[in-house]
């Protein structure tokens, strides 16, 4: 069964739950567009992201999710939030959400949490999720340290429940190669951001689209908080002051509401850049509709010449 069967949706894709990226709007114009829509929390107060639940359900009739960072202050209030707002999926990251999930099973909630290796997806089969994200390495913001080729059919041989290929997903190919790897579908994310929904700032825009294959660069590695973003003059000197043997204090200063700075002010010289290695492979800024299309037409494509 693949993951649009079991979501509902057109199409056999989750978008990534993007931190001040995937507002209420723009999982409303993914849902309409025929894939599983995502409200990303993170950043987000508890009061917020009942609000962003509510654009969305006035914008789309199509089922939405949303994803909820667990290392959020406010959590145990977001967690509540989902089940009044009647979410019908939820997806994690940043940590261990088997607290939550009793809960929102029981409120008929479909909790995918995203993972970075086996060990964690065994744990989340055990805790009742229903579904897992297995994440590479190639893909933007917080990072594991497996590539997609390598954890995907680990994950798929490790655990019964259903597994949704992200990281380094951007055309046919890539989305044949996941199912090839034993996915039943995949999450999406640097691609979305060239979209014309995506509400990133243009100047962010033009940088993706400016992108070569070599241009992102992970952060953070030494202090254990690895995010892979577009290599700029942020980049640079917090990497140069991480090798140098900064501390934590001393790196957030180049850390600092620096998503916010590229998101909504497009300062791409400080800002956070988050992007993953599918970013050199961006070359238009197109409608989610035509992005969505044009993956299901290229893996039909690929698979005829591998026949």
């Amino acid at each position: 069964m693949r993951l649009n069967e079991i979501l509902g949706t057109k199409y056999p894709f989750i978008q990534g739950g993007m931190a001040n990226i995937a507002t209420g709007t723009f999982a409303a114009a993914v849902s309409n567009a025929g894939a599983l829509g995502l409200i990303g929390a993170g950043g987000m107060s508890a009061d917020q992201l009942r609000e962003e639940i509510r654009i969305c359900k006035s914008l789309t009739k199509n089922p939405f999710g949303v994803n909820i960072m667990l290392m959020n202050p406010q959590v145990e209030e977001m967690a509540q939030i989902v089940i009044d707002e009647q979410i019908p999926v939820v997806t994690t990251g940043a940590g261990n959400p088997g607290k939550y999930i009793p809960n929102w099973k029981a409120a008929g909630i479909k909790v995918i949490p995203v993972v970075p290796a086996v060990v964690l997806a065994k744990r989340m089969e055990q805790s009742g999720a229903d579904a897992v994200i297995a994440e590479g390495t190639e893909s933007g913001g917080h990072v594991g340290e497996m590539t997609t080729m390598a954890l995907v059919p680990q994950v798929v041989d490790a655990v019964k429940i259903p597994v949704i290929a992200a990281g380094g997903i951007a055309d046919g190919r890539q989305l044949l190669a996941a199912f090839a790897l034993g996915a039943v579908g995949v999450q999406l994310g640097t691609c979305l951001l060239a979209s014309e929904e995506c509400p990133i700032h243009q100047n962010y825009k033009n940088a993706l689209l400016k992108a070569s294959d070599n241009d992102t660069v992970v952060t953070g590695r030494i202090a254990g908080v690895p995010v892979r973003i577009l290599k700029n003059r942020m980049a640079r000197e917090y990497v140069k002051q991480e090798k140098a043997g900064a501390d934590k204090m001393e790196l957030e200063h180049y850390t600092l509401g620096s998503l916010r700075r590229a998101v909504f002010d497009g300062d791409t010289e400080t800002g956070s850049l988050m992007a993953g290695q599918v970013a050199g492979m961006l070359t238009e800024i197109r409608p989610l509709q035509v992005i969505f299309e044009d993956l299901m037409a290229g893996m039909s494509q690929c698979l005829e010449t591998l026949k």
